[in-house]
């Protein structure tokens, strides 16, 4: 999350970014760090904690940093366990988050263990970099375009499949939705919470990225709006499509009108380890999608970066895509 921007020693330095960059005694040398942490989203211990980890790593993907030198785990085991599920749920989200170090190229080393009356999953994440290997995000330039890198609304798919077993809700979207396409689409949330930012922030130098950030609680706007305010220049960000995952949108409309508004087309739907939100050169955002792409994953041109006094809105006219995951 974006809080400011402030200068040191000559070296620009976040002031609670998505990741702060302290300049070390040592020249050239900064650290990048951060911390997250948050409660568990879907039913699988093992892969809520590979989600933990990613989102915890993402922060750091957002800098541009795709190496992490070392990571913290920080779990808060709930009071309201039983010995016996304690004895099932711990190892099981201990050892997703540290898989998912190991397929991050890092390892855990440290963290700290509480008891808590709320489950609660996180950690740390550090890399020591060079100048060259992060970057600050305050470049965007009119004519950039805003990519994104997954799909939104997880958060609906988390909430309706726990409707599944809410009448009180299942009955006001069972209409509108299959059981089927609820189960589909809560796989497919949890398999992208799950996905690594790794591969986009490598692809961030390459392509010559002006600025970036993540996309979790705030949703895509509350997250646009921050990285906007802290630009250089005097640009607006205007997102015209929104990639949601299929049937979401549908759901979340059904879900209004009954009085639970997700504000997912208002772009103020919380997402958990979403994905990059980018702004790069035309003809560079094509080159990056096609290379995320050859990754097999799906990317998308969401807006452009015009003339302004850094505010971000979607637009009047913007374009629902909706995104079948698996196929």
């Amino acid at each position: 999350m974006l809080e400011g921007i402030e200068k040191r020693t000559g070296e620009q330095v976040g002031v609670g970014l998505d990741s702060c960059v302290l300049p070390t005694r040592h020249k050239g040398i900064s650290i990048v760090q951060t911390t997250d942490f948050f409660y568990p989203l879907v039913e699988d211990p093992y892969m809520q904690g590979m989600i933990g980890c990613a989102n915890v790593l993402s922060d750091l993907y957002a800098m541009g940093v795709s190496e992490c030198d070392n990571m913290l785990m920080l779990l808060g085991v709930s009071t309201e366990l039983s010995k016996q599920q304690g004895a099932v749920v711990n190892p099981l989200m201990i050892q997703g988050f540290n898989d998912q170090a190991k397929l991050a190229g890092t390892s855990i080393n440290g963290g700290q263990t509480v008891l808590n009356p709320w489950y609660i999953i996180g950690g740390v994440a550090s890399g020591v970099c060079t100048r060259d290997e992060f970057i600050i995000p305050d470049g965007a330039l009119e004519g950039d375009v805003i990519v994104l890198t997954k799909p939104l609304g997880t958060q609906i798919a988390v909430n309706a499949h726990q409707w599944l077993d809410k009448s009180q809700w299942w009955d006001k979207i069972k209409d509108i939705i299959t059981v089927d396409e609820v189960k589909t689409a809560y796989l497919a949330a949890m398999f992208s919470m799950v996905r690594l930012n790794r591969t986009a922030a490598s692809l961030m130098h390459k392509h010559e990225v002006h600025a970036a950030t993540d996309v979790t609680g705030f949703g895509i706007i509350g997250h646009a709006q921050n990285l906007v305010s802290h630009q250089k220049a005097n640009v607006d960000f205007v997102l015209d499509t929104l990639p949601i995952i299929a049937n979401m949108s549908r759901v979340a409309s059904t879900a209004k009108d009954h009085g639970q508004d997700f504000k997912l087309l208002d772009g103020y739907s919380a997402e958990t380890s979403g994905g990059l939100l980018m702004c790069l050169r035309p003809d560079n955002a094509d080159r990056l999608c096609k290379d995320i792409l050859a990754d097999g994953f799906e990317s998308w041109i969401v807006g452009r970066v015009i003339s302004g006094n850094k505010q971000a809105r979607i637009a009047g006219d913007v374009k629902v895509i909706e995104v079948h995951c698996f196929s």
